[in-house]
C-alpha cells in the first residue's frame, strides 16, 4: 500500500512544528510502522534532532533538483525506528533555483513518488514560511498537521495558512485535507493557555484531543540529536506524543 504523506505546516516559527514532526515520527516508528521523515527546512532542525548530520550527504535539495536518485538520499536511523531524508543549507537557494523549472510545485511529489511503496507514512517538515518549498510539501501531501502553540495570538496567521491550503486545493492538490491541529507548549499554570485551547477548539473541529505540554526535556532533546523517546522516555512529553501518535494512527485508519 502506498504511503500516506503528512505535511507539518505553520508559517509562524517557534510553534513546536519540527519537534512535533520528529517526535511523532519516532512514536509511530516505535510502534512498528515504516516511516520516512523528509526535512524540507534549510535550517535542518529535523535532520539534526533525529541524529543525522546535516550537509553530510545528498538529501532533499539534491532530490528536488533531480541530481540523484531519491532512494540514495535516505538515511536509516535505527535508534529511532525511522528513515530520514536530510536537509542541507543548500535548500536555502532551492526556491530561487526552482523558479524557472517546469512544474516546480511538484518537485517534491515527483521525488518521493518512487519511495511511497517502501513506507506506511512519509512525514514532511516544512520551513516556517509559505514559500515554494512549503507549496511543494502541500502539493505532495495527502493531509496536513498544524501545530499551534498555547500562547498569546496563537491563531495569528492561521487564516492566511487556511487561504494557502485552499489555493493549493484549487490549483494543485484537490485531495488535500487537514488531519488535525496540535496544541503545543501548554502550561497548565496559566489561564491564558486554557483560553487558547478553548479558542482553537472552537475554531477547528479537527483539533487533536492530546495536548503537548511545555517541557524543558523536550526542548533539550534535539541538541543531543535524539527524540524525546530516547532522551527521556519516561517524561510527560514522551507520553503525550505517544498518545498523539495513537490519535494520528486512528485518524488515518490504523487499528491501534
Amino acid at each position: 500500500m502506498s504511503a500516506r504523506v503528512i505535511t507539518f505546516v505553520n508559517q509562524k516559527g517557534g510553534v513546536g512544528k519540527t519537534t512535533t514532526a520528529v517526535s511523532l515520527a519516532a512514536a509511530v516508528g516505535r510502534r512498528g510502522h515504516r516511516i520516512l521523515l523528509v526535512d524540507l527546512d534549510p535550517q535542518g532542525n529535523a535532520t539534526s534532532a533525529a541524529g543525522v548530520e546535516p550537509n553530510a550527504q545528498a538529501g532533499t535539495y539534491e532530490a528536488l533538483l533531480e541530481e540523484v536518485e531519491p532512494g540514495t538520499c535516505v538515511v536509516a536511523v535505527p535508534d529511532e525506528g525511522i528513515d530520514v531524508m536530510p536537509a542541507s543549507t543548500a535548500l536555502a537557494g532551492a526556491e530561487v533555483e526552482l523558479v524557472p523549472v517546469l512544474a516546480r510545485e511538484r518537485r517534491l511529489s515527483t521525488a518521493i513518488y518512487p519511495l511511497r511503496d517502501s513506507y506506511e507514512y512519509i512525514f514532511v517538515d516544512c520551513p516556517p514560511s509559505l514559500g515554494l518549498l512549503t507549496i511543494n510539501a502541500l502539493t505532495a501531501a495527502d493531509t496536513v498537521v498544524i501545530p499551534v502553540q498555547c500562547e498569546y495570538m496563537a491563531l495569528e496567521g492561521l487564516s492566511r495558512l487556511m487561504e494557502t491550503l485552499e489555493l493549493v486545493r484549487r490549483n494543485l492538490n484537490p485531495g488535500l485535507s487537514v488531519l488535525g491541529v496540535v496544541l503545543t507548549m501548554f502550561d497548565p499554570r496559566t489561564r491564558l493557555a486554557a483560553q487558547v485551547v478553548e479558542e482553537v477548539r472552537s475554531h477547528f473541529a479537527e483539533t487533536f484531543a492530546t495536548i503537548i505540554p511545555r517541557a524543558v526535556r523536550l526542548s533539550e532533546a534535539p541538541s543531543h540529536g535524539q527524540s524525546i523517546f530516547r532522551y527521556d522516555p519516561g517524561s510527560r512529553a514522551a507520553a503525550a506524543y505517544d498518545a498523539l501518535a495513537v490519535e494520528l494512527l486512528t485518524r488515518t485508519g490504523v487499528t491501534v
